[in-house]
């Protein structure tokens, strides 16, 4: 069996943090001299990871479920 791995969401991802919004909040949460920077860009850099490793889970399973069913043929 043939395992994909997600690409659909690595892709999504590279863009997200290419993007000018994911370039600050990343700074914003770990380079920057302000702690209430810091304290607030955090927590929506880890809500924003735990999405991504969601999506791509998501993914996977999905790839995985058809090609299981392609494995298995057409039963209708």
């Amino acid at each position: 069996m043939l395992m994909r791995w997600p690409w659909i969401s690595i892709v999504l991802i590279v863009v997200v943090v290419a993007s000018p919004l994911g370039q600050e909040v990343i700074h914003d949460g770990f380079f920057s001299g302000e702690a209430l920077s810091r304290n607030i860009a955090q927590p929506l850099f880890f809500m924003g990871l735990g999405f991504f490793v969601l999506i791509g889970a998501a993914e996977w399973l999905v790839r995985l479920r058809i090609s299981k069913r392609r494995m298995r043929g057409t039963t209708t």
